[in-house]
């Protein structure tokens, strides 16, 4: 029997983590000499504040909900994709090709065009490491790694070379028309009122939705779910019920590969719709602590990714209007995956032995 309600673990000790990041950056805040209150106001009002605000922090969420189901579906299988950077530079550099080289009649078709696209160079990309560790037994967070060095080389190769569009710019032509995205501008503009104005939030926000559907399906409404799950909590137990860790760790890197190849169709197709030099901008790495805060469920990977979002649309308008640095968030961002991450027993530890004397006090009073 779990010692803390399912609840505790999802939603309770990710928000006392993040009350304690929150005291220390203020603290930090403090230190350099500005008001963490004001701070804060101006950190909402511009990430929520308006529909502007909430277009900027929807579309890093979506980012961040790409890469960070793309590394819960490897942590269930207990491995540690830190690939995601690699895997969505390569998973734009299969947009790019999709949408310059496929005459599209509709938005729509080019969508589904580019998403089967990224999705397939992704998991390509994600493919080489884990066929490492599953036959030779290399180290997926080495391979991962060292993946997104390559890959970085990889796409300058190409957008200074091959797919490179005339000029100095190391980037690819624009997309053509029928290949861009809705943005979220194009889709709430009633008459004279339109929301999201200028914002880069589009349709893929919806894409995002449907993939924490359809993971959360996987994990725990398949077979091949099962699997994944029993292999990440015993490997040796899973070996003997009849499950290949081959199979599992191919399957589960392949999926997460693709999951973190999709992200591109927010930021290339979606956003800049041609294809750029460190277009993911460390959506990869954000993507670890957005598993790791959400518990590798779907559904606490898109709080997190949404609160990630908020951070970095806040922390971009304290740059802008105050002068604490750009790199606070970062620090504030550290804060959030410390206390989610290396310290979760310190969170943890003291609600398991509250939930344990809870229930002992009420065992107690039913013997009475």
């Amino acid at each position: 029997m779990d010692v803390m309600p399912k609840w505790a673990d999802v939603i309770l000790i990710p928000l006392i983590s993040i009350l304690f990041a929150a005291i220390l950056s203020a603290l930090v805040i403090l230190a350099i000499g500005e008001s963490p209150w004001a701070a804060l106001k101006l950190m909402v009002d511009g990430a929520l504040g308006s529909t502007y605000g909430w277009g900027y922090t929807l579309y890093y969420a979506t980012n961040f909900i790409f890469t960070g189901l793309a590394v819960s579906i490897a942590f269930h299988a207990r491995m540690f994709n830190i690939g995601g950077e690699g895997q969505a530079l390569i998973g734009g550099l299969g947009v790019a090709i999709i949408c310059l080289y496929i005459p599209w009649p509709h938005w729509s078709l080019a969508l589904l065009g580019a998403t089967i696209g990224a999705a397939i160079f992704g998991a390509a990309w994600a493919a080489i490491p884990a066929f490492l560790q599953a036959k030779r037994g290399s180290h997926i967070v080495i391979t991962t790694i060292m993946f997104n060095f390559i890959a970085a080389a990889v796409l300058n190769y190409f957008l200074i070379g091959a797919l490179k569009a005339p000029g100095m710019e190391p980037a690819t032509a624009k997309f053509p028309e029928a290949t861009h995205l809705p943005s979220f501008q194009d889709m709430f503009n009633f008459g004279e009122t339109t929301f999201f104005r200028g914002a880069p939030a589009n349709v893929t926000f919806f894409v995002a939705l449907a993939a924490c559907v359809a993971l959360w399906a996987l994990i725990w409404k398949t077979r091949l779910g099962y699997e994944i799950r029993s292999f990440g909590h015993s490997e040796s137990a899973a070996k003997y019920a009849g499950i290949s860790p081959t199979k599992i760790i191919m399957v589960a890197m392949l999926i997460s590969g693709a999951l973190a190849g999709m992200m591109a169709i927010n930021n290339v197709q979606g956003e800049a719709e041609r294809l750029v030099l460190n277009a993911v901008e460390g959506a990869g790495f954000i993507g670890i602590a957005v598993a790791l805060m959400g518990r590798s469920h779907p559904f606490g990977v898109l709080l997190a990714a949404l609160l990630f979002g908020f951070l970095y649309q806040g922390g971009a308008e304290l740059a802008l209007w105050t002068s604490i640095p750009r790199e606070l968030i970062i620090v504030i961002q550290a804060l959030v995956i410390l206390f989610t991450g290396a310290l979760d027993n310190m969170v943890r530890m003291p609600l398991e032995r509250l939930f344990l004397a809870m229930r002992r006090a009420k065992n107690d009073g039913r013997t009475v």
